[in-house]
């Protein structure tokens, strides 16, 4: 009785389109009440989640990434990628790969890296005669990378949820980071073989590629002080976040001069409602998690596994499909607090490593973004293009394949995600 009002009450309230925190609080209130018959302890619960140190890097990475969105910084890295890859085939979208990429670790949000490297990019490559389809593919699979290249946001939730290290995901997700965007662009580039009304340009000359270098030398070295720090052992993650914010400060005011007081009181509002809404989910999952203790819904997978007698790799494998199905209807926010308390006691039994799942379960999350009814990235680049849907989805296709493949290599080789880390000294 209690799970069916847990997970059915939050699936149908979440449906019906209230806000993630009201559906899992609603839901684990009332699933609440059923079990004792009162409501005690559940303000401790619902405020102690949220008393973490560890979640003072969400404002300020938020503020960051807006402070750096009311600049031209998205214009001078566009530009500086164009003048690298212009000459390839499908240049224009390698180059915006390339934007994605960088953009992801100073926005970590796949939403506004998609929505903002849009902006700029698809009217570019429709003007060079990209089919509307691949212009709006290219820059909803390049917008993922934001939730895998740090600074992430859904990495900070896993980590407060299962008591992973944000540094090591941090870290982990570098690499893996880096060769999705290779994938990316490799795709890009032999596909565009095939298509006949893509222009290639001519190389761009050395001066041009210097002086479209030195105009985006700031915001490319912003995430190098943020990830270097974190990498070297100098910065805690929060630390880390907030040197990010005097960094994106100094950009804004000595580099663009485009600091104006209403910028500034534009870009915190804008952190302060991206923060508000995140850690009312992270306190509302709190409660979620809490009944779904004293159901014993955790330890009971935990005896199904066993008596099951399933290793490691089948149990994330099932997981993993699990997680994909909900990514076509959930929020990745929603999927990481809804699904990581049932599976954590079954990792930690297993000895599975908790940095390698939190990889594999961003890459899925990234899928997440792509696959309808409900992919986030699918309706930012509608909204952008105003093409229909079923064209951006036909576009969004491809990567959606190359994702599937990146997160089975990622299965079958973990070191990719765990190399970088233990080199960094995090066990």
């Amino acid at each position: 009785m209690i799970l069916a009002v847990l997970f059915l009450g939050t699936l149908l309230l979440l449906f019906t389109g209230v806000p993630i925190f009201a559906g899992l609080a609603l839901s684990a209130i009332v699933a609440s009440y059923i079990a004792h018959g009162s409501l005690m302890g559940l303000a401790d619960i619902f405020v102690g989640e949220i008393d973490s140190y560890l979640l003072v890097a969400i404002p300020l990475f938020a503020f960051m990434a807006n402070i750096i969105i009311r600049t031209r910084v998205v214009d001078d890295l566009f530009r500086f990628a164009d003048t690298l890859t212009r000459h390839l085939p499908g240049g224009l979208g390698v180059a915006t790969i390339l934007s994605c990429t960088v953009f992801a670790a100073i926005s970590g949000s796949s939403v506004a890296t998609a929505l903002t490297i849009g902006a700029v990019a698809v009217p570019q490559m429709q003007k060079y005669g990209y089919a509307t389809a691949r212009a709006s593919g290219a820059v909803a699979g390049g917008g993922t990378l934001g939730i895998l290249i740090p600074p992430s946001g859904p990495m900070i939730l896993y980590a407060a949820v299962s008591n992973a290290s944000v540094g090591a995901l941090f870290i982990a997700g570098i690499l893996p980071g880096l060769l999705l965007a290779v994938a990316f662009a490799v795709y890009v580039s032999v596909s565009s073989r095939f298509s006949t009304q893509e222009q290639t340009r001519p190389r761009a000359g050395l001066p041009e590629i210097v002086a479209t270098a030195r105009s985006a030398i700031a915001p490319l070295l912003l995430p190098v002080a943020v990830l270097g720090g974190i990498y070297s052992g100098y910065f805690t993650v929060s630390e880390a976040a907030a040197v990010g914010v005097i960094g994106a400060l100094l950009i804004a005011l000595f580099v663009y001069r485009t600091l104006t007081w209403r910028a500034l009181y534009e870009a915190a509002h804008g952190a302060a409602m991206t923060a508000t809404m995140i850690l009312a989910i992270v306190a509302a999952s709190g409660l979620f998690s809490h009944v779904l203790t004293i159901s014993r819904l955790p330890m009971q997978v935990l005896e199904a596994v066993a008596h099951l007698e399933l290793s490691a790799l089948p149990f994330i494998l099932l997981v993993m499909v699990f997680i994909f199905v909900l990514g076509m209807f959930l929020e990745a926010v929603a999927i990481i607090l809804i699904t990581t308390p049932i599976v954590l006691p079954v990792l930690l039994a297993l000895d599975v490593d908790l940095i390698w799942y939190g990889i594999l379960l961003v890459v899925n999350l990234e899928l997440a973004m792509l696959t309808p009814p409900v992919g986030l990235n699918l309706f930012v680049l509608k909204a952008t293009t105003r093409a229909p849907l079923s064209t951006i989805i036909r576009g969004a296709f491809p990567y959606i394949v190359v994702l599937v493949m990146f997160l089975a290599l990622m299965f079958v080789v973990p070191d990719l995600a765990t190399w970088l880390p233990r080199r960094a000294g995090y066990g």
